[in-house]
């Protein structure tokens, strides 16, 4: 019985609970982000372009290795039986910089596609928050097989996600205002060292703040498991009417 599957036992004691929930919540922000192997894989292809464009000031080498490296990892996950979109997910946005950088002849450009989306993600987390959509909460809800009972039955968790999503939110626009600056008024070398800097730490803490909100939210709504005990109910009743 995997970590998902566990019932909720309020005869627990607290500590046994939070401890259960902390491990819950874990456990699908691994699964939902990829963890930090997935972190590094999104940092990885960027320092091997700034590296090697910072020795050889060649767009075409180092967005070719870039790339080359990122089909690699992609191709690792496959043969790990990972899901498709962590395996495809970086290899598609390395594809993009790499041809956007060949291209425009501009190094700059390698980066701009994911700062683009960057971003955009950060505008798309804040403006759910404010509509009541946290983006976090369509994002784990599937997860954690909740779905979106958080907005209606549910109320502390959707605090919690609309306090995760502020959290990518500002996170994201903070890097944002570093990095376009550097793209605006910088050299490519600069833009890559400091993308490079930037790419694992804020991811870091927007998943550890996204950890302490859920974790000391109430536990998630299994609606599939409502959904099965539900229909398990009905072919009872259909049973038991049809034996008399």
């Amino acid at each position: 019985m995997s970590s998902f599957d566990k019932p909720t036992d309020h005869r627990m004691p607290q500590d046994a609970q939070s401890a259960d929930s902390r491990s819950v919540t874990e456990a699908a922000l691994f699964e939902a982000f990829g963890g930090v192997r997935g972190m590094v894989e999104t940092t990885v292809p960027g320092l091997v372009f700034v590296a090697i464009y910072t020795v050889k000031r060649d767009i075409h080498v180092a967005a070719i290795a870039a790339l080359g490296l990122s089909l690699v990892l992609g191709l690792a996950r496959l043969v790990r039986k990972d899901t498709l979109k962590h395996a495809f997910s970086g290899v598609f946005g390395v594809a993009f910089g790499a041809v956007f950088a060949m291209m425009s002849g501009d190094a700059k450009n390698f980066y701009l596609p994911g700062m683009l989306y960057s971003l955009g993600l950060a505008i798309a987390y804040i403006a759910s928050s404010i509509v009541g959509y946290p983006l976090m909460g369509l994002i784990l809800g599937p997860v954690f097989k909740e779905n979106l009972s958080w907005r209606t039955r549910n109320p502390g968790r959707k605090v919690a996600y609309t306090k995760a999503s502020w959290a990518w939110g500002l996170i994201l626009l903070a890097k944002s205002a570093i990095l376009f600056p550097l793209y605006w008024w910088g050299d490519a070398t600069q833009l890559g060292w400091v993308k490079v800097a930037l790419g694992i730490p804020p991811m870091l803490l927007s998943v550890y703040l996204t950890w302490i909100f859920l974790s000391k939210a109430p536990p998630p709504i299994d609606v599939f498991a409502e959904m099965e005990a539900a229909e398990r109910a009905e072919r009872e009743a259909k049973a038991n009417a049809t034996a008399r």
